[in-house]
């Protein structure tokens, strides 16, 4: 049996590929000769300081500061630094965009279909943004999701990110003891949660199960439920310092968000090990380094481009979520 690949670029689509745009500002920068994907792995590797430098100016990194240091204690793994003087938003990197295209494409089985363009993202993040700093929410907070792969969690997660607060989301489907393993390690301030969701054309409601989980989450100040299945009201009535998403930011004014700089290694969310030997365990990401690779996964290796569109089949308790 012959194997083949699946697809293969065309010559033009390679030529115009972000990859050989970023290996001629390489070579033009460092006096290099970088001819395929071999040669830009082996320049990440020789020279770091000079190709996350270089990825930064490609990908129009937004800072407020970027600094002369580019890598401190190379030799040192774990404990090596990039950008030790760096400061900025992880937020405000996703939100360069404010247009009528599309950003968001929902589709919750065959009940739920939604559209949300950059500029209507935009400006739901900056209310949520607003309402969480009344809440209470501030940098180094934690806000935690048991939500679907919903826009309301990708607002969520973008709002908590604009303060400096640390995400960490579940999926609805978990059981309580499963979610209690998880943000009963990290004492969330903001629970933000639906009133339900649909799987395999059956609704299942959540209010009992997060009755459940409050009582064992004293940390939680405020617990903001989003409407799914039509009863965010009803089930954040029976909660403990609950309101409905709506009313959650009914009083927010519009305007745009503000996106609080912060250190490069500032913690952005906590994701967790799979529990297979005890406790799952926490694993914090950190903004500046995930906004990098995950810039050089999008933009190098897949070739990504703003007029693209990723399709994500993925519940937010698996890491593919947060790619």
């Amino acid at each position: 049996m012959t194997e083949r690949p699946l697809w293969t670029p065309s010559e033009d689509r390679v030529k115009s590929s972000n990859l050989m745009r970023f290996m001629a500002q390489i070579d033009q920068r460092h006096g290099t000769r970088l001819r395929g994907y071999q040669d830009v792995l082996r320049f990440s590797v020789e020279r770091q300081e000079e190709f996350w430098s270089a990825l930064w100016d490609f990908c129009s990194v937004k800072a407020a500061a970027r600094g002369d240091r580019v890598l401190i204690d190379p030799d040192e793994m774990p404990g090596a630094r990039f950008f030790p003087d760096a400061s900025l938003n992880y937020a405000e990197n996703l939100l360069v965009k404010c247009d009528e295209g599309d950003a968001l494409v929902f589709r919750g089985e065959d009940r739920v279909q939604r559209r949300l363009t950059w500029r209507e993202l935009n400006a739901q993040v900056a209310r949520l943004q607003r309402a969480m700093a009344e809440a209470g929410v501030s940098a180094g907070d934690r806000v935690c999701a048991v939500i679907p792969n919903m826009p309301e969690a990708i607002i969520g997660f973008l709002a908590a990110a604009s303060l400096g607060a640390i995400w960490s989301s579940c999926s609805p489907d978990f059981g309580e003891r499963g979610i209690l393993d998880r943000f009963g390690q990290i004492a969330p301030r903001l629970l933000l949660t639906c009133d339900g969701y649909y799987y395999a054309g059956k609704t299942i409601r959540m209010g009992e199960k997060i009755a459940k989980v409050l009582g064992q989450l004293p940390s939680v100040t405020r617990t903001v439920v989003v409407d799914y299945i039509g009863e965010a009201q009803a089930t954040a009535a029976t909660l403990p310092r609950a309101s409905s998403y709506a009313d959650f930011i009914r009083t927010q004014s519009d305007g745009p968000a503000t996106f609080t700089p912060m250190p490069f290694d500032h913690p952005l969310y906590i994701l967790y090990s799979s529990g297979t030997t005890g406790i799952p365990k926490c694993i914090v990401h950190r903004a500046g380094g995930i906004l990098l690779k995950h810039l050089a996964e999008h933009v190098l290796n897949t070739d990504t481009g703003p007029s693209d569109r990723l399709f994500y089949f993925s519940t937010c308790g698996w890491m593919m979520w947060n790619w």
